[in-house]
């Protein structure tokens, strides 16, 4: 009796010791840095410096496609902004990738209607050949009917995919699915004998212009000329197929891949006052496509977290990690920035404490999400609790990567906190000439700097750490 009653005891007061332990190496947010964020939201609320920065890019560069003249005109135009807002450290580093370039395109049926149809050519689309395209088009439902059907129906054929059109949702779940066609459907009917493809556009909308967007090959040179059509272009080829007959497109694209070229992450810093070689991790990719003048996607994200950094920097007392903001490169064909800022800063991802991109356009945040060791979970709480009073709600059951670059930051170790924007009008406008200016809300693009400049504050204010680690959340971001 003694022997269990001594077990017991022990087990006591392990079990105690265990708790005192879990509780001392708990992340948290110290009281004062919690006070400090009012001042700080007051402030995000009345600031115009996202506005400017958004104007400034749209309307002095405009649009900005990877790796053409004004890919470069940005980040000389990003690295001055950097500077003349004051930030302490300014720098670039280099991020090489192939060059694609868009001359022009067009479309119509030929048979049995003759109809003019308005497109848009998909990045890392091959050309037509001189001339274009003119041959029978063979409809599918989806992509996976596609992909199931015998070869011969495709072979030396146009492809089109008449997937559904994406709904206008607050959360945009529905452009996966899209964004799926987009990105394997070219490579997939080129892989059954296809000479060309056709898509709905991957939008929201119903206006006659079609969205743009990358496709993927694994090897470049068995690619085929890709368009997408706009929605109500869709619609009337549907409407033609279904009167049952041969139906004849002429498909004219001038595009193509132009050798390499070498554009750059521009990074730029907010100097932490006591632990500055660890940072809080944000930005958003300075490219766009060449249609729009970017205004959403991307130039929106680059400027809600340069001035959320800014606000931070102006403090009379800065948090004790370091506030670093990343204007990616090249983003929109397949993440480039954001893999070259992972290679090159994987062996040191411990210093990224957390990381959040915005990247959804500059309609309210709704909802904020993250991925940070057990022990971090009371900090993200308080993130949460700061920032509940602008709208945010916490989802403490699902993940967060921290962004559409920052994956490939997350996946390589650094904790993720992820600040999910409304994204009910994003998609009518994403990838279009649509994205333009006119579609930022200035009330609503002060809610997201006052959410970043928050979450920024107290992250970097943290006592302990949010597991970023070597490896630390793979299991997480293969599942991603």
């Amino acid at each position: 009796m003694r022997i269990h009653t001594a077990f017991a005891l022990a087990l006591l007061l392990t079990t105690g010791a265990q708790a005192a332990d879990t509780e001392s190496s708990a992340t948290r947010i110290p009281d004062s840095a919690i006070t400090q964020v009012t001042g700080l939201r007051e402030r995000a609320l009345k600031d115009d410096v996202a506005y400017a920065i958004t104007e400034g890019l749209t309307s002095e560069i405009g649009a900005r496609l990877a790796g053409s003249d004004n890919d470069l005109k940005a980040r000389d135009w990003m690295i001055a902004k950097f500077k003349a807002l004051g930030f302490d450290k300014v720098w670039s580093e280099e991020v090489s990738y192939p060059r694609w370039i868009r001359r022009s395109e067009s479309a119509a049926v030929i048979e049995p209607f003759a109809q003019p149809l308005m497109v848009a050519a998909l990045g890392n689309s091959a050309g037509t050949p001189k001339g274009g395209l003119e041959t029978e088009v063979v409809r599918f439902e989806s992509l996976a009917a596609m992909q199931a059907a015998p070869d011969y129906l495709v072979n030396r054929k146009i492809v089109y995919i008449a997937n559904p059109g994406m709904q206008a949702l607050k959360d945009g779940h529905d452009y996966g699915m899209a964004a799926q066609v987009r990105v394997s459907g070219p490579a997939s009917a080129a892989a059954k004998g296809a000479i060309g493809f056709l898509m709905r556009s991957a939008g929201s909308d119903q206006n006659r212009i079609a969205h743009t967007g990358v496709t993927h090959f694994e090897d470049q040179a068995k690619a085929i000329p890709a368009a997408a059509l706009s929605s109500p272009d869709a619609d009337l080829l549907d409407h033609i197929f279904a009167r049952g007959k041969p139906v004849k497109i002429h498909l004219d694209i001038d595009c193509g891949m132009d050798g390499s070229y070498t554009g750059a992450n521009v990074i730029a810093e907010i100097t932490g006052s006591s632990r500055p070689a660890e940072y809080f991790l944000t930005g958003g990719h300075l490219d766009s496509w060449d249609a729009g003048t970017g205004a959403i996607d991307d130039a929106a994200g680059v400027a809600i977290t340069t001035a959320a950094a800014h606000l931070i920097g102006q403090l009379p007392q800065r948090p004790a990690r370091s506030i670093r903001v990343v204007a990616f490169a090249n983003e929109e064909s397949g993440l480039f920035g954001g893999k070259a800022y992972a290679a090159q800063h994987h062996t040191e991802i411990g210093k990224a404490v957390l990381g959040a991109e915005s990247d959804l356009g500059a309609d309210r945040i709704y909802k904020l999400t993250a991925t940070v060791k057990p022990e971090a979970r009371a900090a993200i709480a308080q993130i949460a609790a700061a920032v509940k009073s602008l709208g945010v709600d916490y989802d403490a059951a699902a993940p967060g990567a921290g962004g559409s670059d920052l994956s490939a930051v997350h996946a390589v170790g650094m904790a993720g906190l992820s600040l999910h924007q409304d994204a009910t009008r994003y998609f009518d406008w994403h990838h279009t000439a649509n994205d333009t200016l006119d579609k930022v809300d200035l009330e609503q693009m002060r809610q997201n700097v006052a959410v970043y400049a928050i979450a920024m504050y107290l992250a970097a204010s943290a006592e302990g750490d949010f597991g970023s680690a070597a490896g630390a959340f793979a299991k997480e971001a293969d599942s991603d």
